[in-house]
């Protein structure tokens, strides 16, 4: 069988389809990964092959560029944490124009549509598997005649928008007479290519999703559960960051997408550093030099570290602050430690993914929904740290969840299912 994964020009979007792409390869499948030149690097990195499509994308100036007024300062104001469902509570119809400009300005340009469609018309994958931002993916699978999936990095925002503008349950034509922005940008490039335009184009025949079962998810899309894997790209090991200290260890850690592409706002540095500097534990922060910049003082607590693979620190954690990031949530899960969430502000991005494992974890006892960046303080974050380091339940539950976790399918387990499902597709069945 041929696989093609289709990722956008995110390191950490790359790194949520490794394992699954790895479990393919291994299994003696033809793998190939597709994406914007500037990843291909990155790829080759991972052991993988890989596929330019389009031209280099600056989305370090794109996306900053991009960026909405934020309105005003919440600083101050009531903290508010809100559920998933809220996200398109009051107008689902901007959220899917925002998600369909998004789509079309930052990630599938007119050169990416044609050097995926004239690859995947020549390698002839038997199935595409992309991530949930490159539509590119699905008109490559229909102009091939490949099965199209998607592999979601969080929550099934798309599923979401689409069920709350159109109503859930609606079969494949149910924007059909209505406005739908990603309609009128996708169908006349389907028809470019002989294709026509229905809600597969939009959410692909499966989804396979890594996000826990106790997070918030849409009820119509087909789901293909797979446990997610800890991986975070080629690295080295010091002894530090498996030997188990003597004190509670604590991870701080914003991501790397932000990082390094430095759009958005995350949570400030010294607001971060005030809420750990007297507790009596040894803090890890995962921040570069940039950031540490904007600090006024780093704590004696603190050893900062631009970088450590969270799946060898875990171990040694008893918990962990993050923006609610795909790899942060693995690692954490993987190893039963309590996680503490404080969602960056771009756009809508807390809503894919960050509000709904945030909120999860708080119903399961695992975990907290501290604040958004914009709103978090550091005697909030220090009565929460306080609590994760203290109370035996969090920890307990922490630990259930581990065990919740290794009881999903795998990555193997889910190339099994692939098999099934493309022989069904090959013989008109699915």
């Amino acid at each position: 069988m041929r696989v093609l994964f289709v990722t956008a020009a995110f390191k950490s979007h790359l790194y949520v389809q490794v394992p699954l792409a790895t479990a393919f390869r291994n299994a003696g499948h033809e793998v190939r990964v597709a994406a914007p030149p500037e990843m291909v690097d990155a790829i080759a990195e991972t052991g993988l092959t890989g596929i330019p499509v389009g031209t280099t994308i600056p989305l370090d100036v794109m996306m900053d560029q991009a960026e909405p007024d934020r309105g005003p300062d919440r600083s101050g104001l009531p903290v508010r944490r809100p559920p998933q469902t809220d996200y398109t509570r009051d107008d689902p119809f901007a959220e899917l124009e925002t998600t369909a400009f998004g789509g079309r300005t930052l990630f599938n340009h007119d050169d990416t549509f044609e050097d995926l469609v004239r690859f995947a018309r020549d390698w002839r994958p038997d199935v595409i598997i992309r991530d949930p931002f490159m539509y590119c993916g699905a008109v490559a699978a229909r102009a091939s005649g490949a099965a199209d999936a998607r592999m979601l990095f969080g929550a099934d925002t798309p599923a979401q928008i689409r069920a709350d503008c159109y109503g859930a349950h609606g079969g494949l034509h149910r924007s059909d007479g209505r406005p739908d922005p990603l309609r009128d940008w996708l169908e006349p490039i389907l028809e470019r290519y002989g294709c026509a335009f229905d809600e597969e184009v939009v959410l692909g025949r499966w989804t396979v999703i890594g996000w826990p079962p106790w997070t918030w998810r849409p009820t119509d899309v087909h789901y293909l559960p797979t446990r997610p894997v800890s991986y975070h790209g080629p690295h080295t090991v010091e002894e530090w960051m498996y030997r188990r200290p003597d004190r509670p260890r604590v991870c701080l850690t914003l991501g790397i997408s932000h990082r390094d592409l430095g759009f958005g706002h995350s949570a400030s540095i010294d607001t971060l550093f005030e809420a750990v500097a007297d507790l009596d534990a040894e803090i890890i922060a995962t921040f570069d030099d940039k950031q540490l910049a904007t600090a006024s003082a780093v704590p004696d607590n603190v050893r900062p570290v631009d970088f450590v693979p969270l799946n060898v620190l875990m171990p040694t954690c008893s918990a962990i602050v993050h923006h609610g990031g795909y790899g942060p949530m693995t690692a954490a899960l993987e190893h039963g430690v309590p996680q503490l969430i404080v969602p960056n502000i771009y756009w809508s991005e807390k809503w894919w993914g960050p509000v709904a494992l945030a909120k999860g974890l708080e119903e399961q006892g695992a975990g907290a929904y501290v604040a958004d960046a914009d709103q978090v303080t550091a005697d909030l974050l220090h009565d929460h740290l306080v609590k994760a380091l203290t109370d035996p339940a969090m920890a307990e539950n922490a630990a259930r969840l581990r065990d919740e976790h290794f009881a999903v399918p795998g990555p193997n387990d889910t190339v099994r299912v692939f098999e099934k499902l493309i022989a069904e597709h090959a013989r008109g069945e699915s």
